[in-house]
C-alpha cells in the first residue's frame, strides 16, 4: 500500500531488467504448483504492506483489519516527504472486500495535514487459475480531500490486476495497475500505470522477508515524469496470529524514485 515515485541505469539496462525479471517470474511458474490459500482462520492477519504491490487475498466477511505505519523519503533532489500511509479493510463476501486509505503526509517545507482518500474494492475471482494461480481485480476511487499541498486536487479511477501463487514456502504476487484522472494534467497526470513483482519467505520462526522489484513508466502531460525502477526489501515479524510487523527499505534503481525507509503494523481487530 505504499506509494513511491527515481537514475543510475540507463533505458536499456531498464528494459534488460524487466526482460530478466519477467523471464524469471515465468521460469518461477512453471517450475512450482500454482496454488495459493487464504488462511483458514479468519483472525490471522494477511499483510497488503509494506510492498507497493498487494495479494489477492480477501478479508473474512464480516472482520477487519487496520494496516498503519510511516515512511520517510530522501527525493532525487535532496529534499525529505513524511508520510502515514493507513487502509482499514472490511470483509463484504468470501471474496470480497472494501477498503478505505488515507494518509498524513509532510512534503518539503510544508506541514504534516491530511491527504486524499482512496476506496478500494476488491474482488478475488478465482482461487487457483493456470499461470495466473489465485487472480483479483481492485477498481478504485480517490478522492481530492487533501488540501492543495497534501494532494493532486483530481479525482482518480484505478485499476489493478493481481495473481498471487504459493511456490512452496514462498508467496510471489504479480500486479500491473493503470490510473486515470481528472484535471488537466497540470497537477499530476491524467494516465499512469505501474508493475510489481514481489516475494515473501519464512526466515526463522515467526521472523519473514519481503521483497520486491516495481517501476511507474514514463508519464506523459504537464506533470509527467520519466519513468521509474527501484527495489524494495525488508524483515516482517509476526508477534502474533492478529499482529504483524515490518520494517525495511526502497532504494533506487532508475529514475527519479525517493530512496525511502518505512516500518508499520497490521492488526487483525477481528469481527464486527
Amino acid at each position: 500500500m505504499y506509494v513511491h515515485d527515481g537514475g543510475t541505469l540507463h533505458e536499456a539496462d531498464g528494459a534488460r531488467l524487466r526482460r530478466a525479471l519477467g523471464a524469471a517470474a515465468a521460469a518461477l511458474l512453471m517450475a512450482f504448483p500454482l496454488t495459493a490459500q487464504t488462511p483458514a482462520d479468519p483472525t490471522t492477519a494477511q499483510p497488503e504492506r509494506p510492498t507497493v504491490a498487494t495479494h489477492a487475498w480477501t478479508v473474512a466477511p464480516g472482520y477487519l483489519e487496520l494496516e498503519s505505519g510511516v515512511e520517510w523519503d530522501r527525493n532525487p533532489g535532496g529534499s525529505h516527504t513524511l508520510g502515514t500511509p493507513t487502509e482499514l479493510k472490511i470483509g463484504l463476501a468470501p471474496r470480497l472486500q472494501l477498503a478505505v486509505q488515507g494518509t498524513l503526509n509532510r512534503p518539503p517545507q510544508t506541514a504534516l495535514a491530511p491527504g486524499d482518500v482512496t476506496l478500494v474494492l476488491k474482488y478475488r475471482l478465482a482461487d487457483g487459475l493456470p499461470l495466473l494461480g489465485a487472480f483479483a481485480v481492485c477498481p478504485g476511487v480517490k478522492l481530492p480531500a487533501g488540501s492543495a499541498s497534501h494532494g493532486t486536487g483530481t479525482t482518480d479511477l484505478s485499476l489493478l490486476l493481481i495473481s498471487s501463487h504459493a511456490l512452496g514456502p514462498v508467496s510471489l504476487d504479480i500486479n500491473v495497475g493503470w490510473t486515470h484522472r481528472s484535471g488537466d494534467g497540470s497537477r499530476a497526470p491524467r494516465d499512469a500505470t505501474l508493475w510489481t513483482v514481489s516475494a515473501g519467505a519464512p526466515l526463522r520462526g515467526s521472523l519473514g522477508l519481503a521483497a520486491e522489484v516495481f517501476g511507474y513508466p514514463r508519464t506523459g502531460g504537464p506533470a509527467g515524469s520519466a519513468g521509474t525502477v527501484a527495489f524494495l526489501g525488508g524483515p516482517t515479524l509476526a508477534l502474533t496470529r492478529r499482529l504483524v510487523l515490518d520494517l525495511g527499505t526502497v532504494i533506487r534503481v532508475r529514475g527519479p524514485q525517493p530512496n525511502a525507509w518505512y516500518a508499520g503494523l497490521v492488526v487483525n481487530l477481528g469481527r464486527i
